[in-house]
C-alpha cells in the first residue's frame, strides 16, 4: 500500500481504473453470456416445441375428453419416437396431465405414475414454454440419468382444438450442438466486451496521460516559482536583518557626529561663556544698563548648558552598547539599567527559559523595544509599576514591557501616528515578528513583541 501511494496520481488512477474496468468487464461479460445462453435456450425451446407438437398433438387430442390415452395412440407415439426423424432429435419424451401424472413416456414404466413435486409444470399449463439445461436430479429422471449427465429439458403446453391446454409435453435433447452454439456466441460477446473495455481504458489512459503531463508541467513551474519566491523571501529577511544592523550603525555614527561636532562646539562656547560670565561678575559696572547685559549673559549661559545636557542625552540614547557578545538576558538588563540610571526609577525584571544565543538583529530589536517602551512608560505614566518579562515561545523570543499608568486607547494612538509605537512596530515587522499593544484607560499598558529566533545572523560591517 505504501509503495502504491508513491506512484503519481495519474499512475494510481490508471491502476484503479484498470481494476474497475476489469471488474466491470467480468460482470458485464458474465451477464451478457447468461443472457445469450438464456436467449438461445428459449429460442430453441420455442422452435423445438412447435416442431414436436406438430407431430404429437394429433395423438394427444383424446386427453380433452379422457384422463388417459387410448392404446392405439400410445402405439402411434411409440412408433413416432422410435422410427421417425423426431426420435433422433428427442432422446426422451413425456406427456403430463394437470394432476402431475405421466400419461405417456418413451419409458413405458413411467406411464400412469404421479409426481406432484415437479414445479416446472405450472408455467406450461399457464401457456409458457420453459427450458433449461437439467442435471436430471428429478425423481422422474431415473431413465435419463442412466445414460446422460445433463440434457436440455423443455416443457411446452399441448393445445386442444378448442384452444384449451390439455397436457404438457416434456422432452429432452442432447445439449452438445446447442452448447457449442452458446459457447461461440459467448466468445463473440466476450471479444466485443473486452475490445470495448480496452478501447475505453486506452482512451482514458490517453486523456489522463495528457492531463497528468500538463499537471506535472504546472507543478514543476509552480515549484520553480515557489523556490524562487523562497529565495527572494530569504533575501528579504537577510536584507531586513542587515538593515537592522545598518540602522544601528547609522545611529552610532549620528551619536558620534553629534558628540564630536555640535557637542564640541557647544562645549567650547559654554566654556567661553562661563569665563566671560566670571569676568562680568567681577566688574563694578553701574546699573541698570550693564545689569541687563549680565542678565543676558546668564540666560545665554543657561541655554547653552541646557542644550549641552540635551545633546548629550540624545547622543547617549542613539548609541547602543556593544551587544554583539552579550547574551539575550544581558542585552535586556543593559537596556533596563541604562533606563534606571537616567530616570532613577526601578524596573522589575522576570526571565523565563531562554535559548543560549540569538541573532544580532534580534538582540538589537530587543534592546530598542525595551528602551523605547520604558521611555514611553516614563513619559506617559511617570514610570509607575514598570516591569519587563522575557521568555521563549517556540521559535520566537517573547518580550513584554508593562506599566501601571493611566493607560490609553491604542486605536487613537495609532490614528495619531506616534513615532514611539510606530518605530517599535516597524522594527518587529522588519524581522517578520509580531507586535501588540494592550491598554485600557485606568488599567495600564503592556507592549509585547515576538521576535523570530530564525532571523539570519549578521555582523556589523
Amino acid at each position: 500500500m505504501f509503495a502504491f501511494t508513491r506512484y503519481t496520481l495519474a499512475r494510481q488512477f490508471m491502476v484503479i481504473s484498470f481494476l474497475i474496468l476489469l471488474v466491470s468487464m467480468v460482470i458485464i461479460g458474465t451477464w451478457v453470456g447468461n443472457q445469450i445462453e438464456r436467449g438461445v435456450l428459449e429460442r430453441t425451446a420455442v422452435f423445438t416445441s412447435l416442431y414436436i407438437n406438430s407431430y404429437v398433438s394429433h395423438y394427444l387430442q383424446g386427453l380433452s375428453e379422457n384422463d388417459s390415452l387410448e392404446p392405439e395412440d400410445i402405439e402411434s407415439l411409440d412408433h413416432l419416437m422410435s422410427q421417425s426423424a423426431l426420435g433422433q432429435e428427442v432422446v426422451s419424451f413425456k406427456v403430463w396431465s394437470a394432476d402431475g401424472r405421466i400419461v405417456y413416456s418413451s419409458d413405458p414404466t413411467l406411464i400412469n405414475q404421479q409426481f406432484e413435486d415437479n414445479p416446472d409444470l405450472a408455467p406450461s399449463f399457464a401457456g409458457e414454454v420453459t427450458s433449461e439445461i437439467s442435471d436430471l436430479a428429478g425423481s422422474e429422471n431415473v431413465y435419463e440419468r442412466r445414460y446422460w449427465q445433463e440434457l436440455i429439458e423443455i416443457y411446452a403446453p399441448i393445445w386442444a382444438t378448442n384452444g384449451d391446454i390439455i397436457a404438457v409435453s416434456e422432452f429432452y435433447q442432447i445439449p452438445d450442438a446447442l452448447q457449442a452454439e452458446i459457447q461461440m456466441a459467448k466468445q463473440r460477446s466476450w471479444l466485443v466486451v473486452g475490445a470495448t473495455t480496452l478501447a475505453a481504458y486506452f482512451l482514458l489512459a490517453g486523456l489522463v496521460g495528457r492531463a497528468s503531463n500538463t499537471i506535472l508541467a504546472q507543478q514543476t513551474e509552480l515549484q520553480d516559482k515557489a523556490t524562487q519566491n523562497q529565495r527572494l523571501h530569504d533575501q528579504v529577511r537577510q536584507a531586513a536583518a542587515h538593515t537592522t544592523a545598518l540602522n544601528e550603525q547609522f545611529l552610532r555614527r549620528i551619536s558620534a557626529d553629534l558628540h564630536d561636532g555640535p557637542g564640541q562646539d557647544l562645549s567650547l562656547a559654554l566654556l567661553r561663556i562661563n569665563s566671560l560670565a566670571k569676568g562680568y561678575g567681577n566688574l563694578q559696572i553701574p546699573k541698570p544698563d550693564n545689569q541687563n547685559m549680565v542678565d543676558d549673559f546668564r540666560r545665554v549661559q543657561t541655554a547653552l548648558q541646557s542644550a549641552m545636557t540635551e545633546l548629550r542625552d540624545i547622543s547617549a540614547g542613539l548609541r547602543s552598547p556593544e551587544i554583539e557578545s552579550l547574551s539575550i538576558t544581558e542585552t535586556m538588563r543593559r537596556a533596563v539599567r541604562h533606563y534606571e540610571r537616567k530616570t532613577r526609577c526601578r524596573v522589575a525584571m522576570n526571565v523565563a527559559d531562554l535559548p543560549d544565543s540569538a541573532p544580532l538583529p534580534v538582540k538589537i530589536a530587543l534592546f530598542r523595544i525595551v528602551q523605547e517602551a520604558l521611555n514611553n512608560g516614563y513619559r506617559h505614566a511617570n514610570g509607575a509599576g514598570q516591569s519587563v518579562w522575557l521568555g521563549r515561545e517556540g521559535e520566537y523570543l517573547c518580550v513584554a514591557v508593562t506599566d501601571m499608568g493611566p493607560g490609553f486607547d491604542p486605536e487613537s494612538v495609532v490614528a495619531n501616528g506616534r513615532l514611539g509605537l510606530a518605530g517599535m512596530r516597524e522594527r518587529v515587522k522588519a524581522l517578520e515578528g509580531y507586535f501588540t499593544v494592550k491598554s485600557r484607560l485606568g488599567e495600564g499598558t503592556t507592549v509585547s513583541a515576538l521576535l523570530p529566533l530564525t532571523t539570519p545572523e549578521v555582523n556589523y560591517v
